[in-house]
């Protein structure tokens, strides 16, 4: 028996697609497998048709893999997000990686949200991640992902283990941008290393894809303010925000703000993000 099978623990899938009939946006495809479950608050006026998805396991470790795809159809609006932070337990010796994919696609005019609360990595866990998008002309995208190093209310700090983070995002088929963290082994070492996170105990991407991202990159400097540990550049028609913090707390906070900045200029939303992340 493959090895990878022999320690998967749960194999996860979920799969969304999103529609607009009559100027709304509404459910045409739902597929879910445990652990992955997909729930549907209500929202607000004028917000984005909404989605949480959570883990009915609490939590991921060695062997075990969830898969996501996200689809939005053409002129439809919706948002993806999580209901808590994602926690990553220590792997057993042996045990293959989490591995978790999430694959987003974009219709044409087609707003699109990713907004996952933090993944705590415990030490000891060893993950590998993916974020892919297709996003279609005139389609616009705002994602987040943050991570948090080891359980600070624990005194625990992330040691040992394994983070593979990849992020691929395509424009109509043409690959915009490609990047990768990828830390191995001494964990701290390679942290505290000039080329790696310094002193920070979290850090966080916040990517806004869409022709006025342009627009948008010196109100969202000027949020950041003259903080050393965070920046924001252009990339095409993509928008990268980058965000390191020795407290998670905080850092959430930025991220939140400079979030809400965003969805609120492009596309006329809320400050606010879900609910989910205020309970």
């Amino acid at each position: 028996m493959n090895s990878a099978l022999r320690h998967q623990r749960a194999d996860g899938a979920a799969t969304l697609s999103i529609d607009c009939e009559g100027g709304a946006s509404r459910l045409r495809d739902l597929y879910q497998r445990a652990p992955c479950r997909l729930l549907f608050p209500e929202v607000e006026a004028g917000e984005p048709l909404q989605a949480v998805l959570l883990t009915t396991t609490g939590g991921l470790t060695g062997g075990d893999r969830t898969r996501v795809e996200f689809n939005v159809g053409a002129r439809a609006r919706a948002t993806l997000t999580t209901q808590a932070a994602e926690k990553l337990y220590r792997a057993l010796p042996g045990t293959p990686p989490v591995d978790c994919s999430l694959s987003v696609q974009a219709g044409p005019d087609a707003w699109i949200e990713w907004l996952a609360q933090e993944t705590i990595v415990f030490n000891g866990a060893c993950l590998r991640r993916t974020f892919c998008a297709d996003l279609a002309p005139g389609s616009r995208m705002l994602a987040l992902e943050s991570i948090v190093f080891g359980r600070q209310a624990m005194g625990e700090e992330l040691r040992v283990g394994m983070l593979h983070d990849s992020w691929r995002i395509r424009r109509a088929g043409r690959l915009i941008w490609a990047d990768a963290m990828r830390l191995e082994g001494d964990l701290a070492g390679l942290r505290a290393a000039p080329f790696g996170h310094g002193e920070a105990r979290a850090c966080a991407t916040l990517l806004y894809a869409g022709p006025d991202c342009h627009e948008l990159l010196e109100p969202v400097r000027g949020e950041l303010g003259d903080d050393a540990h965070s920046g924001a550049t252009l990339i095409e028609d993509l928008l990268i925000v980058r965000f390191l913090d020795r407290d998670p707390a905080r850092l959430r906070a930025r991220t939140v703000t400079v979030a809400g900045l965003i969805r609120h200029a492009a596309a006329g939303l809320a400050r606010a993000l879900p609910r989910v992340w205020y309970c």
